[in-house]
């Protein structure tokens, strides 16, 4: 790993150069922006700040993580507890001398720049956009997390959905999936959400959290899930009916087979993502659905389960070889319900490769 972090922190240098940088800082707060640390150096507590200039890396924590940093990251190390993590980052670069200083505007606080980084007198330079650049780009180290992460996920989907029945909770299935995929070897589902776990009318929202509701006879059931695997994430959603499956549902159900696995085919280095959502858009609209699609297609993934590049109506990226997206169109009918697919691809230089296995995307009936 330690290979892996040398190659990434070059890379940041090439674009601290780019950008005319002597010193780039960055601090997590509560495990806020540890996504971006952990790339950079390693390192997963809840609490650091990197100060890493052309010459040096240095990672800050405090006494809790003493063991842990000095086992996860090839940094110099400097243990604090005396002062806030943004105030001995300040202190640092003025007591450094440097005149250009890098930071990420979208991860602080005005209030905080305006406390601790405004006094130092040296130009602050936004780069929040570097560590997003540096993610974006999937190694093969990542890939093969992601792709175990995908594994996991849907053995565990496979065999919780053996023990579903008319009757079982919506939060019964999340939890019975939860546990699932820990027992078989990931760290956690996903890092700072809870599972979809949504049936019968309530499936029509996108976002629904598992509740106690009981699944019932004749009920469609969407479920959003994922597992964790070396801090990287799957993103897989797929959809069962009870007792059976109605004619609505098997239609709509095959209106998404195919605006899924036609948006696939377009997926490929120097697209658009608006145009990968367009081709998905339109199979959905020529079904009658088109208003009933209330979502982008789909977006990055990696240490975080939403993150660059985007497929939507709005995205301005150009996918590339490298980048792991999701593909997910739904369908969402208000008093009726809804159904969603997804499956994650790595785009490669010829076209894509799905991470997930998708082979089993067709409504389960159970």
């Amino acid at each position: 790993m330690n290979s892996n972090i040398a190659a990434r922190t070059e890379k940041l240098r090439a674009l601290m150069a780019d950008k005319g940088l002597e010193v780039f800082t960055l601090i997590v707060d509560e495990r806020s922006n540890s996504e971006s640390c952990h790339y950079i150096s390693g390192f997963r507590g809840s609490s650091a700040g990197l100060i890493i200039t052309m010459d040096g890396a240095t990672l800050i924590t405090d006494g809790r993580y003493t063991t842990q940093a000095k086992s996860q990251t090839p940094f110099n190390i400097i243990i604090q507890s005396e002062l806030p993590m943004p105030e001995y980052i300040a202190r640092a670069v003025a007591d450094g001398g440097y005149s250009r200083a890098g930071f990420e505007a979208k991860k602080i606080s005005h209030a905080t720049f305006t406390e601790y980084f405004a006094p130092v007198k040296c130009e602050w330079i936004d780069a929040s956009g570097m560590m997003p650049t540096l993610r974006r780009t999937k190694d093969s180290h990542e890939v093969a997390l992601i792709r175990e992460a995908g594994r996991i996920g849907r053995e565990a989907f496979g065999n919780v959905l053996k023990q579903a029945h008319a009757g079982m909770s919506e939060t019964e299935f999340e939890v019975l999936l939860t546990w699932e995929i820990k027992r078989l070897g990931a760290e956690k589902g996903w890092a700072h959400d809870d599972f979809i776990v949504a049936s019968g009318e309530r499936s029509a929202m996108c976002h629904a959290p598992a509740t106690s509701k009981a699944f019932a006879d004749g009920e469609t059931v969407t479920v959003d899930y994922g597992a964790m695997v070396g801090g990287y994430m799957s993103d897989i959603t797929r959809n069962f009916a009870l007792g059976h499956v109605s004619p609505k549902a098997r239609e709509i159900n095959d209106v998404l087979l195919r605006a899924h696995g036609e948006a696939v085919k377009a997926l490929r280095p120097g697209v658009r993502g608006a145009d990968v959502d367009a081709v998905a858009r339109k199979v959905i609209a020529d079904a009658g659905y088109g208003d009933k699609f209330v979502h982008g297609l789909g977006h990055g993934l990696g240490l975080e389960v939403h993150e660059a590049p985007r497929l939507s109506r709005t995205s301005k990226d150009v996918l590339q070889a490298g980048d792991v997206v999701t593909v997910e169109p739904g369908i969402y009918i208000e008093g009726w319900g809804g159904l969603r697919i997804e499956d994650d691809y790595l785009i490669t230089e010829e076209g894509c490769e799905c991470l997930t296995v998708n082979d089993n995307q067709s409504l389960i009936m159970i």
